[in-house]
């Protein structure tokens, strides 16, 4: 049997009036969607622990089987992991944005953290121009993709930065700055690098970007997880345009697929995420596709890009894969990380609709796939890492 995993980043909303009351998710078109919940399970899962942010790194790895709480140790290490890069084991490695702030002062605001949406080939040499002006013996840097970098300060994990609280940039946009900047001026060398990167940034030679200055955050000592598939007995890959899933991948030593044109946004290459998991499963037996540009058009704050969003991930992955797969013994798993409510612009611990398709999964007797259609089941698992768990066990699948 063939079990496919599908994951709409920050899918999950709450009701909008501009919406008439919808939810992003009941103001998308999604045929396929509603016919697996019609003719599957229906359910909640909490992917994020009581305590812990409700971060992509957090919730995916929960999505995943594995346990945040046990083996989460901070967004950067899980990107570091995509990038291979070899760690100390006393290493702090910081997730480093490129974003747009209104001043780097305590009056300053977040405006854009993700210098809109910069692509990879302005970016890349901007990170190298970095390391090359600014990397010594504490601090490394390393480029990534898009507005998402990596930033490793050596032995850090054995100083006050590793505990150091940064807000997220995406979760203070349009918002002030003052407390983060009063948290980096604990950490002299940090403050110092904080503002030699943003003299340097204001250069026009090199950067014609968008991106006025550099934010460490999410830092954390290198990531160790169990291997997938002596944990789950499936011989699985993930399909992802970021480094986060690709991390999470590596590092449980799953296959991770790139797939050309995958961008995290509206635009990404839909088709090639499709023919990719397909072309996997011929010779194995799971994949997890991930979908990012729900996630980003909710902390963008719009309500018609993420309806987009969503309609383009039922038309355009969830409807090829069904049609693909049609006369193949396969079962189904769809859901979404967090929410990220176009209200709040970021993520949020609303526990998750999920929908289970396949041998064993009794109807749950829904209409439509849909926050309130999964709330009304009475199905929950409070414990998000058990949701894979709990598949395999309803399918008969895995160890």
């Amino acid at each position: 049997m063939k079990l496919l995993y599908l994951i709409a980043d920050g899918m999950g909303d709450w009701p909008l009036d501009e919406l008439g009351g919808k939810t992003t998710m009941e103001a998308a078109v999604t045929p396929n969607m509603d016919e697996l919940a019609r003719t599957g399970m229906v359910g909640l899962a909490q992917t994020v622990p009581e305590g812990m942010a409700p971060g992509s790194d957090v919730a995916n790895m929960a999505l995943l089987g594995f346990d945040p709480a046990t083996y989460h140790t901070g967004r950067g290490p899980i990107e570091a992991a995509a990038q291979g890069l070899e760690l100390g084991p006393d290493d702090l490695v910081w997730r480093l944005n490129l974003v747009t702030v209104s001043k780097l002062t305590i009056d300053g605001v977040m405006r854009d953290y993700s210098s809109g949406h910069i692509a990879t080939e302005v970016s890349r040499p901007i990170v190298e121009q970095l390391q090359k002006k600014l990397g010594n013996e504490t601090y490394a840097f390393y480029p990534g993709i898009q507005y998402r970098h990596l930033l490793v300060q050596k032995d850090g994990a054995q100083t006050e930065d590793a505990g150091l609280f940064i807000n997220p940039p995406h979760d203070i946009t349009d918002k002030s700055i003052k407390l983060d900047l009063r948290a980096f001026s604990r950490s002299p060398q940090l403050w110092d690098l904080l503002f030699e990167a943003r003299d340097l940034l204001a250069d026009r030679s090199f950067n014609g970007s968008r991106a006025n200055s550099i934010w460490p955050w999410g830092q954390g000592r290198p990531l160790n997880l169990p291997d997938f598939k002596a944990t789950f007995g499936l011989d699985g890959a993930v399909i992802s345009a970021v480094d986060l899933i690709k991390g999470l991948g590596f590092a449980s030593k799953m296959s991770v697929i790139d797939v050309p044109g995958a961008t995290g946004l509206l635009d990404t290459n839909y088709e090639g995420k499709v023919d990719a998991a397909l072309k996997f499963l011929e010779d194995h037996d799971f994949v997890f596709v991930h979908l990012e540009g729900p996630d980003e058009c909710g902390h963008g704050g719009s309500a018609r890009d993420k309806v987009e969003a969503i309609s383009r991930f039922d038309a355009r992955v969830v409807g090829p894969l069904r049609e693909a797969l049609k006369d193949r013994d396969a079962a189904w798993i769809v859901t979404c990380d967090h929410f990220t409510p176009i209200a709040e612009k970021t993520h949020t611990t609303d526990p998750v609709p999920f929908i289970l398709n396949g041998p064993g999964a009794q109807e749950s007797g829904v209409a439509e796939f849909s926050e309130k259609s999964a709330a009304s089941t009475g199905l929950k698992l409070d414990k998000g890492h058990e949701l894979l768990s709990f598949a395999l066990k309803t399918f008969g699948m895995g160890a």
